[in-house]
């Protein structure tokens, strides 16, 4: 096993890595029907890619909006047009589910006496809304988002985000945890000891930037911090 030195937070990305963002339509699945799967993944995929977009045009627009537009484009995609489902389907977002082991493993980093912080593309109200449905609200010295810099992820303006409100002069003393293999390059190009959380069975993204470690899920963190 990695075993990560001189470590004094661990920073975590919310959706994907402690929030299931394809829950919300496993739970509409017998009323959607046999394409749920496909919209949620293109979906995410559209809600992504607008992030990046709008970094780059230098429009920004909250999680909350990105993602209402991302679903828009999903579900025009596959000709859904019932009348108030899209709105059923936001409200679900707000009450992701956290993956079964999340909770246990946040506890056993806390233990080890580190810092412990959510850095997430996801507007405030939004992240409020998730870790008090999954009760993680007491594991947690602060949840930030992007919104306090008005950029997306991998913007370097967010990683030194969490440097600064953590006080943490360092780069290398935080572990950064995340599902996504964009994130996880973001993060280790910018300095952080990143651990990529391998939910989806994804190669490394071929990008500046590698995680120090690779894991099933957040059960076995705690052991490298």
């Amino acid at each position: 096993m990695t075993k990560l030195a001189g470590i004094r937070a661990c920073v975590f990305d919310a959706y994907g890595t402690l929030f299931d963002v394809h829950g919300p339509m496993r739970k509409l699945s017998a009323e959607i029907g046999e394409k749920a799967d496909d919209i949620s993944r293109l979906w995410r995929q559209k809600q992504l890619e607008y992030t990046w977009l709008r970094s780059l045009m230098g429009v920004h627009a909250d999680f909350w909006h990105v993602t209402a537009e991302a679903l828009d484009y999903a579900l025009e995609h596959f000709g859904v047009d019932e009348p108030g489902l899209k709105d059923e389907i936001m409200a679900l977002y707000l009450k992701l589910d956290s993956y079964p082991e999340v909770a246990e493993a946040l506890e056993a980093v806390k233990a080890k006496n580190k810092l412990t912080a959510i850095l997430s593309n996801g507007s405030p109200a939004m992240l409020d809304s998730a870790v008090r449905h999954a009760g993680l609200e007491k594991l947690f010295n602060m949840v930030l988002s992007v919104e306090d810099v008005g950029i997306y992820k991998p913007s370097r303006r967010v990683y030194r985000h969490a440097m600064q409100k953590l006080q943490i002069h360092e780069a290398p003393s935080i572990c950064f945890v995340t599902a996504n293999t964009w994130d996880a390059a973001g993060a280790a190009q910018f300095g952080f000891q990143v651990v990529r959380v391998d939910r989806f069975g994804l190669n490394d993204d071929k990008l500046p930037g590698k995680p120090a470690a690779l894991i099933k899920d957040l059960s076995e963190l705690a052991a490298m911090v």
